[in-house]
């Protein structure tokens, strides 16, 4: 079973540190990311939680840690773009499916959220079956400076 659990700045901290972020959960034999990315996704979360709760959520599966779900940003008309990734352990286990499938749960129950974007390597065609199984439809395409060429998603709440 994959659940949600929301992240705050002291799990961050502790999953940084090398630490389990919160009692009763186990840390994945492959890490859901690399310090830096960690650190930045900390920071980013910290950010859009000062105005925006919650930001990012831990994805678990059973009790173990396979992954990160974040708001990435806060777009006009009550629309939240996000971004998730699976430790590579963890990949091919349906974590992301079941994971985006909870975001998505959540954000019709709550009156702030109009929509959800999301966007995906143009070659990742597992991210795009995840958002598609989801109900996220393909709204177009740009060209991101890191990324490269990325496909747009969104998704109705």
């Amino acid at each position: 079973m994959v659940r949600l659990l929301a992240a705050d700045c002291d799990q961050f901290e502790r999953l940084l540190s090398g630490r389990q972020p919160a009692a009763g959960i186990t840390l994945s034999e492959t890490p859901i990311a690399d310090g830096d990315v960690l650190a930045m996704l900390a920071a980013l979360a910290a950010e859009i939680g000062a105005i925006f709760t919650p930001s990012a959520w831990w994805i678990i599966s059973g009790t173990e840690l396979v992954g990160l779900l974040s708001i990435t940003g806060l777009m006009e008309g009550g629309v939240i773009q996000i971004g998730y990734g699976i430790a590579p352990c963890s990949q091919g286990r349906g974590c992301a499916n079941a994971a985006i499938g909870a975001l998505v749960v959540w954000a019709k129950g709550d009156a702030r959220v109009r929509a959800i974007y999301a966007e995906t390597g143009i070659d990742n065609i597992a991210s795009q079956r995840v958002l598609a199984n989801n109900g996220f439809v393909q709204t177009g395409q740009r060209l991101d400076d890191e990324d490269g060429e990325v496909f747009c998603w969104r998704a109705e709440c």
